[in-house]
């Protein structure tokens, strides 16, 4: 081989392997860059094992091979539970519950290391579970519709309790819905159409009071005013004359000897 070919063959070679190298650097700096998106913190992995460090969203520089970022969500999450139980009165009860909760940032890590990713299922649903039997047993059926709002805080104060201790933060709870057994259902409807009868037959007896009120005191109004009058008549004959001309037909009257006699008097008073 001529020393010219010699010498294109070794520059080949180096050409070669700077770009292997260049490839592997490009490769090594792309995986030692990590993001962390917004509403997200990275929990710091090394050899797999959780370190404890958690980063803040942003680019963050990480070994290559041997740390990792885990990115894991802080927003909140809404998680529905449809849970059974009974009530203090033993009624069958289903509830429905909207459960609002977001993760620890600065309990990240522990959360991760535990849990992994399924925190809902092995934390937060039998949570819930649990503290709606909890809540539901201390109040009657009949108590849960009408106290809706203490059952509600009763729940709420139970999921705080229990799941702060898992690093989850309970930003509210909702009860959507009461479901109850056919029986009981058909009683309540029973008792509210029984109500609403004697409210209103109530209110029906009360507008009857107020309508013979109305009536005893219309014919005590006419009484007074016929004895006004009547005392005025007897002490004022021209009075009842006048009264009569008001209701003088026009027509004089007829003796049976014939003739019409005046129906008034009208010989002027004497002095």
């Amino acid at each position: 081989m001529h020393k010219e070919e010699k010498g294109q063959v070794v520059l080949g070679c180096l050409g070669a392997v700077a770009a292997v190298l260049v490839f592997l650097l490009v490769l090594g700096s792309c995986a030692s860059t990590k993001m962390v998106p917004a509403g997200e913190v990275g929990v710091v992995t090394e050899w797999g094992a959780v370190t404890g460090n958690v980063r803040n969203p942003g680019l963050h520089f990480i070994t290559p091979v041997k740390d990792n970022l885990v990115n894991m969500s802080t927003q909140t999450h809404i998680y529905t539970v449809h849970a059974g139980a009974a009530s203090h009165d033993l009624q069958t009860v289903a509830t429905d519950i909207a459960l609002n909760f977001r993760l620890s940032s600065e309990r990240m890590a522990g959360i991760y290391q535990t849990f992994r990713r399924d925190i809902d299922k092995r934390v937060v649903h039998p949570s819930v579970q649990d503290a709606v039997k909890a809540a539901t047993s201390q109040f009657a059926a009949s108590e849960l519709i009408t106290q809706r709002p203490l059952v509600k805080q009763k729940i709420e104060d139970i999921l705080r309790e229990r799941l702060s201790q898992h690093g989850v933060v309970v930003e509210g709870v909702n009860i959507t819905n009461f479901e109850f057994s056919k029986d009981f259902t058909e009683a309540i409807e029973k008792k509210v159409t029984a109500e609403q009868r004697a409210h209103q037959a109530e209110n029906d007896l009360a507008r009857i009071k107020i309508e013979a009120q109305q009536q005893i005191e219309t014919a005590r109004a006419q009484a007074e005013s016929i004895r006004i009058r009547s005392a005025a008549l007897a002490e004022n004959q021209r009075l009842v004359e006048w009264e009569a001309v008001q209701k003088w037909n026009g027509v004089l009257p007829q003796y049976m000897l014939g003739g019409a006699t005046p129906f008034v008097n009208v010989t002027p008073p004497s002095k």
